[in-house]
């Protein structure tokens, strides 16, 4: 059992291919939930997703938009189960690979976060090389042990996520704040596609210095829990 939670803004384009391919790739799994948070697309997204009929899909919708971070965790709390696997609605991750990590997950109970490494990025010059200076910075003060935590890609524990203080940018930050609170971690390669549609909003160099703030914060975290032990 567990919750698919996927946050969307603006996908009006890309989210019904998705959702087809996600059902496809669990046509093994009976017991599982679909969470849609719809972060106050100003396309139709919302009309699109309220007309999909499954009821294994549940929709929540932001009454104004509050970002990534606010979406996914808004997600999680609605979800039913312990079990949370995160994926963006772009359709860059492949819905192919949740089982792969599920599996991972699921046979290894050691493991509290099992995460995606994306191979071969089909990203923008600027997105990639930015992405690998926050990754390069972040690993080097947090040491998460993480490649690619920008990767949205991820099967985790509720419970040890609720956990976490909140913030907004806690979404990209999870395998150092697992690490750091002294759960286990694993990453696996995993396939990365051409946007097919719509424009990405990260990425950034000016998203690389809100997240070297950010590293700031979750290294202050990190250090405030050690010293509650």
């Amino acid at each position: 059992m567990f919750s698919i939670v996927i946050p969307l803004f603006n996908e009006s384009k890309n989210i019904t291919e998705l959702l087809n391919e996600i059902s496809i790739s669990l046509n093994d799994y009976k017991d599982y939930e679909i969470i849609l948070v719809d972060d106050n697309s100003t396309d139709n997204t919302l009309d699109i997703i309220n007309n999909f009929k499954d009821n294994k899909i549940k929709i929540f919708q932001n009454n104004k938009n509050k970002g990534q971070s606010f979406s996914i965790s808004l997600g999680i709390k609605k979800s039913l189960y312990n079990t949370i696997i995160t994926i963006d609605g772009d359709g860059q991750n492949d819905p192919y690979d949740i089982p792969k990590l599920l599996k991972y997950f699921n046979e290894n109970k050691d493991y509290e976060l099992v995460g995606g490494i994306r191979k071969k990025r089909k990203d923008s010059f600027i997105k990639i090389i930015s992405s690998m200076i926050a990754n390069y910075i972040r690993a080097k003060i947090l040491k998460d042990d993480c490649k690619d935590t920008g990767c949205s890609l991820k099967v985790f524990n509720k419970k040890i996520f609720l956990d976490f203080p909140y913030f907004n940018g806690i979404h990209r930050f999870l395998p150092a704040l697992f690490r750091g609170y002294g759960y286990k971690t694993k990453y696996i390669d995993v396939n990365h596609r051409n946007r097919k549609h719509g424009f990405s909003n990260y990425g950034t160099f000016s998203r690389l210095f809100q997240g070297i703030r950010d590293m700031i914060k979750v290294r202050k975290i990190l250090n405030k829990n050690k010293k509650l032990k």
